[in-house]
Order: structure tokens, then C-alpha cells, then sequence
């Protein structure tokens, strides 16, 4: 009979991804009896929005999964295409009015999981 209480394993059930507890994991990779599986990319979200703008609207683009330069580099190429400005704030894309269709078709090219949001 073994008496002892196993106070520390290294074998617990960690995602293979990001080394965190199961429970707590937000990376693509998940567990599934010892075997990592691919989970579905979650949704580019493409929404407009006036709210403290004093009236002005903005398209923002949300869920990139991007380094910063690379958000900046998408977003260039965004503003270019809809000829307006915008900016990169807290890894959310911001272009200035409506143009959320023109928007989708180009991340469409890009990107597998691209939705409108809102009205």
C-alpha cells in the first residue's frame, strides 16, 4: 500500500498551446483525451459605430488575432481601399464612415471567419 499524497505533478491537464489549465485556456488548442485538436477561429467582427464621435460614424473591425505592426499594415491597406482615414486603438481597427461592405469582401480574401455585426 502506497501512503503517499502526491502534492506537485507536471502531468496535470494543461493546454499544449499555452500551458495553461484547461478551464482557464483562450488559445485555439484544446485537450480532447490527450490529443490536441484545432478549434474553430473565432468570428472577425465588422461592426459601425457613433457613439462619442459627435455624430460621425466608424467602422470597426474586431477579433484580429494580429501583432500590432500587422494590424497597422491591414489597416493601411483598409483605409486606402474605402479612401478614408482611421486608426489602430486596443487591437480594434477604426475607419472613418459606413463602409462595412467593401470591408467584408476584402477580408473575405483574407480571413475565413469574417461577420457583420449590428444593424
Amino acid at each position: 500500500m502506497n501512503n503517499s499524497r502526491l502534492v506537485f505533478s507536471t502531468e496535470s491537464a494543461n493546454c499544449p498551446g499555452c500551458h495553461k489549465p484547461l478551464r482557464k485556456c483562450k488559445c485555439r488548442l484544446v485537450q480532447d483525451n490527450g490529443n490536441p485538436r484545432q478549434i474553430i477561429d473565432p468570428p472577425i467582427r465588422i461592426s459601425r459605430e457613433s457613439k462619442g464621435r459627435k455624430g460621425k460614424g466608424v467602422t470597426l473591425i474586431s477579433g484580429l488575432e494580429l501583432k500590432e505592426g500587422e494590424l497597422k499594415i491591414l489597416a493601411k491597406k483598409l483605409k486606402a481601399l474605402c479612401g478614408s482615414g482611421g486608426t489602430v486603438k486596443n487591437a480594434v481597427i477604426e475607419i472613418q464612415g459606413d463602409h462595412r461592405d467593401q470591408i467584408k469582401q476584402e477580408l473575405d480574401k483574407q480571413f475565413k471567419n469574417v461577420k457583420l455585426a449590428g444593424g
